[in-house]
């Protein structure tokens, strides 16, 4: 990032080269669509770039680079409630895990069906509990670096990620025994 705010243009390809699976990954599970991910993360790196000379030496780039996809999402999800639109394609369930190929066909099929029951019930979770368990279960964020993207206090993070276990264990609860 130093780089880039020294005038190394080519920096922010090394970033993106870092950065953008990380980040697909947590605004595809944020949003529930790779497409829509896909452009979030897109413009995240522009405003990376656009913004390049704000960034406090100092502070992690990761951080600094969620915010901004969080509050892209944010504006997204916004948008959205205000034009909404019928979403035909299964692809919209998010990422599934890989199977591999020893499994039987039903045990892959049941693999599937519990990702999908999953993926639901986090897309379900309030907006503030989804952000926080996603940074925190699958890009391994501390308390207070979610705490940084979110805004808020590491206590509310700690409360939001219980809650929303909480409440993905209720949902689920019979579905994947």
């Amino acid at each position: 990032m130093k780089s880039l705010a020294e005038g190394d243009d080519q920096a922010l390809n090394r970033l993106m080269d870092t950065w953008s699976g990380p980040l697909l990954a947590y605004l595809t599970r944020l949003t529930g669509s790779t497409a829509t991910a896909g452009d979030l993360a897109q413009e995240a790196f522009v405003r990376v770039y656009r913004h390049r000379f704000d960034f406090r030496a100092g502070h992690r780039f990761s951080t600094w680079l969620f915010s901004i996809a969080t509050n892209l999402a944010r504006n997204h999800v916004r948008w959205q409630n205000r034009h909404p639109e019928v979403l035909l394609s299964p692809e919209n369930l998010g990422a599934l895990p890989n199977q591999t190929t020893e499994e039987t066909p039903e045990k892959q099929v049941v693999a599937r069906e519990r990702a999908a029951a999953v993926q639901t019930a986090i897309s379900e979770l309030p907006a503030d509990m989804r952000e926080a368990l996603i940074l925190s279960v699958w890009h391994e964020m501390s308390h207070g670096e979610i705490a940084q993207v979110q805004d808020t206090s590491e206590k509310a993070v700690e409360l939001r990620v219980y809650r929303a276990r909480k409440l993905l264990r209720e949902k689920l609860e019979g579905q994947l025994t």
